[in-house]
């Protein structure tokens, strides 16, 4: 095991797919010459070449389209969106065009793409760069949805995006970039897409949560440990599919389930997360299901606004408290 960021291990993981299939290569804004906008390809344009590290103009509809033409001619392109919410100018060709292409050939087409870059609440980055987007994407069929929490999730669910022959939206979250994990090295290391990590064994509550939230909750549970509270921390990894054994599975042993996110809460996963539990485990559960999500409104700029926009540790200990009618 070698202990890296979540950064180097997303750099680790595109290196070692480069090197084993030459069919891969990179697609996006400033991420040869500049070595991305957060590093994540440094050094892989001086290694691989021009040719599989395409430095693009500022046009997310234009190279997202030439992505999902090379993947049908049997290319495996990793496009990266130098933050997730500019994928919203590529949507039709995410949407119409990449998601829905086997279908619509009755087979004759695959679209192994992979759409990756950093997503969700950062910092002081307002209202058009903090977006959490998986809400976009998971609701349409033919797309998988995948957000690594840990670096070693980043390698081995990234590895294994890069490998699958359907398209793949791989939102990263750019607090985390910095975090520090073990990740294994050996090349052929992956992780299963739609299987989900129980982070803290409990008894007492179910939490699902992902990305930054995980973090938030862990602490939360060290607090609550303190009061006999037992969290079992589940984070799902891969929001479509979704590993819904596993995480029905826990609700039936803790029999209470509060789900952590940080979008705004309407139709979002939380609610998906929520409407499955109920419906699959009613009778196992001793309270209703409780949904902690961030506010309903646009990120704001100011510091103390974003923090308050985003679920809280109070908010969090509050619902959990509320569940365990403690």
């Amino acid at each position: 095991m070698a202990v890296m960021t979540y950064r180097e291990a997303l750099n680790l993981a595109l290196r070692e797919e480069m090197q084993r299939d030459p069919r891969v290569f990179l697609i996006g804004e400033e991420i040869g010459v500049y070595d991305g906008a957060y590093k994540v390809t440094q050094g892989l344009l001086k290694e691989f070449g021009e040719r599989r590290v395409v430095d693009t103009p500022i046009c997310e509809s234009g190279f997202t389209g030439v992505a999902v033409g090379a993947a049908m001619l049997g290319l495996r392109p990793v496009v990266e969106m130098m933050t997730f919410n500019f994928s919203i100018l590529a949507l039709d060709q995410i949407v119409n065009s990449a998601a829905k292409m086997y279908y619509m050939s009755g087979g004759q087409y695959n679209v192994p793409i992979v759409i990756r870059g950093p997503g969700g609440p950062a910092h002081q980055l307002a209202a058009q760069h903090s977006q959490s987007m998986e809400v976009y994407f998971y609701h349409v069929p033919g797309l998988k949805v995948v957000r690594p929490s840990t670096p070693r999730d980043a390698k081995g669910l990234l590895k294994s995006a890069i490998r699958d022959d359907n398209p793949v939206i791989f939102i990263e979250s750019e607090t985390l970039y910095g975090i520090k994990g073990e990740v294994p090295e050996d090349p052929e290391f992956t992780i299963p897409l739609g299987k989900a990590e129980i982070r803290r064994e409990g008894t007492d509550v179910t939490v699902f949560a992902y990305m930054g939230m995980v973090y938030r909750v862990l602490e939360v549970a060290e607090e609550l440990a303190k009061e006999g509270i037992s969290c079992e921390v589940v984070d799902p990894r891969t929001l479509r599919p979704m590993d819904v054994d596993t995480m029905i599975g826990s609700v039936r042993k803790t029999h209470r389930a509060v789900v952590i996110e940080a979008g705004a809460g309407f139709a979002g996963m939380g609610s998906e997360i929520s409407a499955f539990v109920t419906e699959n485990a009613f009778d196992d559960l001793d309270a209703p299901v409780e949904r902690v999500t961030g506010a309903n409104a646009p990120m704001p700029y100011a510091k103390n606004l974003e923090q308050a926009k985003t679920p809280s540790k109070e908010k969090i200990i509050a619902a959990i408290r509320r569940v365990c009618y403690a």
